[in-house]
């Protein structure tokens, strides 16, 4: 916390001279991943049209992100609904895309933070096969059917990649086998960080790894997504969530922030994500790249 007061403190300075200039300052934050500094860059160019002083706080880890965002350190975050649901929340019953987003929208109020109308893209979790073992086994298209094939070829040990954080959470791994009956074990498991899954994807050096639907990714190493036909991971419907202390001082910002929300699709986040990650590209750039070719009035 205190290396986010300090970064706060430069907003603040900077928030005295927006004041002269009679501009609304409005403070976003951003975790750690591209996605989130993506998100950001964009509001920001976006709403500095709309004639605000927007600082943007990034490089945030998801509990300081989140204990910054009730405290009024920040304005305006992405947010995801099953993180709000799952971390902070704490809440395990399975809900849809539409009873997460009414859920965290009621219980995240009673915080003081408001959900806007969300964007029409999930981040979620999903098992993926790189191209060898897809182009080897076409019959596996969902979890289930690589699960069906890992009991199979036991004697194969065939390996499986995740990212540690996952495989550690009792809303990862542990449920994910137990939903599944899986016999995933240390001899067929790798833990490693969550870029270096892709990497191990894209050569070839695991059977299966996790990943996330919206990475640049996906389309970029040709992995094909496999469907959680028993719909253990959550939904992570992205929108934006402000303060009501701040929306009630600015009203327009839910309207303004709408018609930006629903350009956000799935294939659109990977697309701009890949033009990050893969193509190497600022996210400053694409997201002006992003704003001139989808106008708002």
């Amino acid at each position: 916390m205190k290396t986010l007061s300090l970064l706060l403190g430069g907003v603040l300075l900077c928030a005295g001279f927006a004041n002269a200039a009679d501009k609304p300052i409005i403070r976003i934050g951003a975790r750690v991943f591209t996605e989130q500094t993506l998100l950001a860059e964009i509001t920001s160019q976006y709403l500095r049209t709309k004639g605000y002083e927007v600082q943007v706080i990034g490089g945030l880890g998801s509990s300081l992100a989140r204990s910054a965002h009730e405290n009024g350190q920040l304005d305006l975050m992405w947010e995801y609904t099953g993180v709000s649901l799952v971390a902070y929340n704490h809440v395990t019953e399975k809900l849809d895309s539409e009873q997460s987003y009414a859920r965290v929208k009621e219980l995240d109020a009673k915080k003081g933070l408001v959900w806007l109308t969300p964007s029409k893209f999930s981040n979620t979790y999903a098992l993926a096969l790189p191209k060898n073992v897809a182009d080897e086994y076409p019959q596996i298209n969902s979890i289930s059917d690589l699960n069906s094939v890992l009991q199979r070829d036991v004697k194969s040990n065939h390996l499986v990649a995740l990212d540690t954080e996952f495989a550690n959470r009792s809303d990862g791994l542990k449920g994910m086998v137990q939903l599944y009956g899986m016999n995933l074990t240390r001899n067929n498991i790798r833990q490693m960080d969550a870029g270096l899954v892709y990497t191990a994807l894209r050569n070839g050096q695991v059977f299966a790894g996790l990943v996330y639907t919206t990475d640049g990714r996906l389309n970029a190493f040709k992995l094909k997504l496999l469907e959680d036909d028993k719909h253990y991971f959550p939904d992570y419907t992205a929108a934006p969530v402000v303060r009501q202390v701040y929306l009630d001082a600015h009203p327009q910002l839910a309207e303004q922030l709408k018609p930006l929300a629903e350009l956000f699709d799935d294939q659109t986040m990977r697309q701009l994500n890949a033009q990050v990650d893969v193509d190497h590209e600022s996210p400053s750039a694409v997201a002006a790249d992003f704003l001139r070719q989808h106008p708002i009035n």
